[in-house]
């Protein structure tokens, strides 16, 4: 099997599988061959038949399960090469003779099947475990957090979910004693309901809190099998509660507090004259977190698919993009970079990082610069420079890894370049080389954090080599470019194109308050062209278009017909003819297509720091409406899978409007609104806090106050932007009601103002900032 295809798992030394590379076949090859492979009949002799099953994921992809010449079970693979663990429930048929059908009928991408340890069995998990021990084992509870007289409760396990409720209610007699627990027969569904009747005089409410809790602490084992102790791990919340009865125990011990926090984070969110339709957007993906998309296991450890069940090990060239997690929720990244980019998935030999930790080991280019960037953010987020000095040592050692890459240290990356569009690109390429440069800007202020200057020195050169080269040798005079290596014409490509993701590291950059990668203008001009080129109100006719081309075909409908996006690469100069690579590697070109809002975000939040803030609200309101209500699930922006980590780029977009700046550990916060700057008023989260941001300005001067409503903020310096021409004559700082020293400092329209000493602003007080311009 080629080595790509990695550790499919399954028992012992040999396996099914269809991706037939034996005789020479690339991995376009591999899955044209098809056919079938059936076993004698057998006897089902068992309950359950068990085995494991990998490949594709189409109908004609499946493992089939015959009696006689009707097939009674299927299964299909993942679009996973590691296999997982199939159950078919054969009670019904009992004693007959069955076949076992293995079935390859698809020629395309995902082509292939897989089957391994075929068992009979009377245990359905196959591995001799308890019903208990299932990973779907678990309970639910419902509750009412009230105290009310048994008279006027009910509770009944049979209940008819559609049948009339309120006949039901009536039907039941109120007084009877509450079932509280209920059974059923394993197969069959438990259901079940909860009801109170209470009496109100004439203008009289009451509040009536019911509950329903759940609790399934097991995993999907079979996604998991590259972790150490994958057998035993379970969900983080096992280790507090024992079932859904307890879960529902603690909220009506913390309910105050809980429903408290809740609501005061939902005021302060949506306290603000951001547009509601922005602010649902760029949050709704935070989500993502209460999918199967991430988890928490009993061991501590946080880790996450790419999306649901899909592309396993926290991958760093995609999660990289996501910004969400860490502005709002910064422990958990922090843990990913100290414990699994820095430990697990490091390699201290070559400084490499591992891009999918332990399920996949080898280096993704985008995925290991984005771990240098992601540290700076960590940083930032943090209160303190603690988390910085315990990672630094392998943090700079995975710089060196990157500046090993660059064999003439003239700031653009050399060699192959493995990406999350999941090839090798070879040459200049203004994509991946714009994120090496910012990964070196990265270091060099964390170089400059801890004192190594020598080593932010170093960066600091060669990221200015990377700045010069990217806009002299691969600005065309209107966009970014890749610069094709003619020893490599069969990688994929994206040449004289247009590429969504021409100058991620400016967008990276931005957020992170480092130097510029290249010069405002010819970042505009690139960004212009992608509203131009790339912003189809109809994507379905670019796609329509392309394919009678017949050069860039295919890929996946995000946006259908009449739905708008930014399409990942256009060709306006011509080159689509060469994006493929001579080997015609269409299945990666394909995504080229394709509108995936990961990408579309980001490049809109770049839009909005760098002026085009018509045009980046525009993309994110074209998302926005491909995810309305009537259409999709507003909270499940799709990509490989449902609920993708990608699609968190959004809260960059955020940050964008907001103008958004800090530094934790030298108690920086900046705000510069793009949207409504006269008056402003927005969300913002620290690292030991989160509260309220609002400004005036006028042609007197710009009042501004940040109030924290849950936790605290420490500030030591302070910066806003003025309205064009304003010069600053006087700044006036109240902490509280106490007035606190500062002096400010004028570039252009920003204004820095630097506190005598750090102010510690907590919930309930107000910081207040008073600029008189002249």
């Amino acid at each position: 099997m080629p080595k790509y295809q990695g550790d499919v798992g399954g028992e012992g030394e040999r396996v099914v599988n269809t991706h037939n590379a034996r005789n020479g076949e690339d991995v376009i090859g591999a899955d044209r061959h098809v056919g079938t492979l059936t076993s004698p009949p057998f006897e089902l002799a068992r309950d359950w038949l068990s085995f494991w099953i990998g490949g594709g994921k189409h109908a004609g992809t499946c493992v089939e399960l015959w009696i006689g010449d009707e097939r009674v079970a299927h299964a299909s693979g993942r679009d996973d090469n590691r296999m997982s663990r199939v159950h078919f429930d054969v009670r019904p048929h009992a004693g007959k003779k069955a076949t076992l059908h293995v079935v390859d009928s698809v020629s395309g991408p995902w082509g292939q099947i897989a089957l391994d340890d075929v068992i009979l069995t009377d245990r359905p998990a196959g591995d001799g475990a308890t019903l208990e021990a299932r990973e779907d084992w678990g309970s639910m509870s419902l509750a009412l957090l009230r105290a009310v007289d048994d008279a006027d409760l009910v509770s009944w396990p049979d209940f008819d979910p559609n049948g009339d409720v309120h006949a039901a209610l009536g039907a039941r007699g109120l007084g009877r004693e509450p079932a509280l627990e209920a059974t059923r027969e394993l197969g069959k569904d438990l259901v079940g309901a909860l009801g109170v009747r209470v009496r109100l005089a004439p203008g009289e409410s009451v509040t009536l809190p019911f509950v329903f809790s759940w609790h399934f602490a097991g995993l999907w084992r079979d996604q998991l099998l590259h972790i150490a102790g994958w057998r035993s791990l379970r969900r983080e919340y096992a280790n507090r509660f024992a079932n859904a009865s307890t879960v529902a125990r603690f909220v009506h011990e913390n309910y105050g507090e809980l429903a408290d926090a809740t609501a005061t984070w939902n005021r302060t969110w949506t306290d603000s004259t951001l547009p509601h339709w922005l602010l649902d957007r760029t949050f709704a993906n935070a989500s993502t977190l209460a999918t199967a998309t991430c988890l928490r296991f009993d061991t501590g450890r946080f880790y996450a698919n790419e999306g649901t069940y899909c592309c396993a090990g926290t991958c760093s060239h995609v999660w990289q993009y996501a910004q969400t997690v860490a502005r709002v929720f910064p422990s958990l990244e922090r843990f990913l970079r100290e414990k699994i980019d820095f430990g697990i998935a490091f390699r201290a030999e070559t400084g490499a990082i591992d891009y999918r930790g332990e399920a996949h080991q080898i280096v993704a280019i985008d995925g290991q610069c984005g771990c240098v960037l992601r540290t700076l953010r960590e940083h930032q987020m943090s209160a303190d420079s603690e988390f910085l000095g315990r990672v630094w040592p392998r943090a700079k050692r995975s710089i060196e890894y990157l500046l090993a890459q660059d064999v003439d240290q003239d700031g653009l990356l050399d060699g192959a370049q493995y990406n999350t569009l999941d090839t090798a690109w070879f040459g200049k390429n203004a994509w991946l080389s714009s994120l090496y440069v910012a990964a070196l800007r990265a270091g060099e202020r964390m170089a400059t954090d801890v004192g190594d200057l020598r080593f932010a020195a170093r960066c600091a050169q060669v990221a200015e080599r990377g700045s010069r080269a990217l806009v002299e040798r691969l600005f065309d005079g209107e966009y970014f470019i890749h610069e094709l290596d003619p020893a490599h014409p069969e990688a994929n490509n994206t040449n004289k194109g247009c590429h969504i993701d021409q100058m991620l590291g400016q967008s990276w950059a931005l957020q992170l308050g480092l130097p510029r990668i290249v010069p405002l203008e010819p970042s505009r001009s690139a960004l212009r062209s992608l509203w131009t080129y790339n912003f189809a109100p109809d994507a379905r006719g670019y796609r329509n278009a392309m394919n009678a081309q017949g050069h860039v075909k295919g890929g996946r409908w995000y946006a259908m017909e009449g739905e708008g996006g930014l399409l990942m690469c256009s060709f306006p100069k011509g080159g689509a003819e060469l994006a493929t690579g001579k080997s015609n590697d269409a299945w990666a070109a394909g995504y080229f297509n394709e509108c995936m809002s990961g990408f579309e975000h980001m490049a809109a939040a770049h839009m909005i720091f760098d002026g085009l803030i018509e045009e980046g609200l525009a993309v994110v309101r074209a998302i926005h409406d491909r995810y309305d209500a009537a259409r999709r699930n507003p909270w499940n922006e799709v990509e490989c899978s449902d609920h993708y980590a990608r699609a968190m780029a959004s809260h960059g977009v955020f940050l964008a409007v907001c103008g958004f700046e800090l530094d934790g550990p030298r108690g920086h916060i900046g705000f510069a609104p793009r949207l409504t700057p006269d008056a402003f008023k927005a969300p913002f989260v620290g690292p030991s806090g989160f509260g309220t941001y609002e400004q005036h300005r006028d042609e007197s001067g710009l009042r501004a106050t940040l109030e924290p409503t849950r936790g605290d903020v420490r500030v030591r310096s302070f910066a806003i932007e003025l309205a064009a021409q304003a010069r600053a004559r006087a700044v006036t700082v109240l902490a509280g009601d106490v007035a606190t020293p500062a002096r400010f400092e004028q570039d252009g329209a920003r204004v820095v103002v630097t506190f005598a000493h750090d102010v510690t602003i907590a919930a309930g007080s107000v910081l207040e900032l008073n600029v008189v311009t002249a």
